[in-house]
């Protein structure tokens, strides 16, 4: 990634509407929160959430019993999350900058996030440095995406000659054995500038560093492509290619 958190963590904090547009979002944090249900876990489990939004995971794992410590980098996002659970609850939330901060209360029976680490700086790094706050026996499981994200958007551009902004997400090989699956999610919008406006609305759209932004007319040359490519009598498609990290401590032997 070479996307500066300070943008992306105030992107997020101002994002209109997440909850309406992030449709691939919540869709992938049920997913994952299913796959979390089937671990072997501690019934009074040690969890440790990085990157909760406006809580998508955190809800479809709210029944789950244990003690949980909710964080993001975005105070304005770790109040919504805080604000869908609702009051009382097992839930403790503390900002966190979860490639370089600490958290408190380890180690854990599980670490957890669903769409976050993407907009790390080394997202494989970060997770290697994770694993050293579980405890044993315990679970590292996460979503990112992959560089065949946004695949439709690059291609517009590049048919034009253009450099897309959109950032340049870590390959799943760099992510070795932690890789458990990759599965593309297809989001549909109505037209190119409804994609646009869905992106401002969850905070994603944040440009890689040094990108200059296009002129209007080769933005309009790019919505055209990118309509192009899709199907024009039902709108427009893009790729979201979400990639899940498992990792699993080995217990102590007894």
């Amino acid at each position: 990634m070479n996307v500066p958190r300070e943008r992306v963590g105030r992107a997020f904090a101002a994002a209109p509407d997440y909850d309406g547009n992030a449709r691939i979002q919540r869709e992938v944090a049920q997913a994952l929160a299913d796959r979390i249900a089937a671990l072997d876990l501690p019934q009074n489990s040690r969890v440790l959430e990085i990157g909760c939004g406006t809580g998508f995971l955190t809800q479809a794992l709210a029944a789950r019993g244990g003690d949980w410590l909710v964080t993001d980098l975005s105070p304005e996002m770790l109040e919504r999350c805080r604000s869908r659970l609702g009051a009382g609850g097992r839930h403790r939330f503390a900002v966190l900058d979860g490639e370089y901060g600490a958290p408190e209360g380890g180690p854990f029976d599980l670490i957890c996030s669903s769409l976050a680490v993407q907009w790390f700086d080394d997202a494989p790094a970060a997770l290697s440095r994770m694993a050293g706050w579980l405890a044993p026996g315990g679970h590292l499981m996460i979503t990112t995406l992959g560089p065949g994200s946004f695949a439709e958007w690059r291609k517009a551009h590049e048919a034009e000659g253009l450099v897309p902004g959109t950032p340049r997400f870590a390959s799943v090989a760099a992510f070795g054995d932690l890789v458990d699956e990759v599965r593309d999610h297809v989001d549909h919008h109505a037209d190119p500038l409804a994609f646009l406006h869905a992106l401002k609305a969850i905070g994603a759209q944040t440009a890689d560093a040094g990108h200059r932004p296009l002129s209007p007319g080769q933005l309009r040359r790019v919505m055209a492509r990118f309509a192009q490519g899709g199907c024009p009598q039902n709108g427009c498609s893009v790729t979201y290619e979400v990639v899940t990290c498992h990792l699993h401590r080995k217990p102590i032997s007894s």
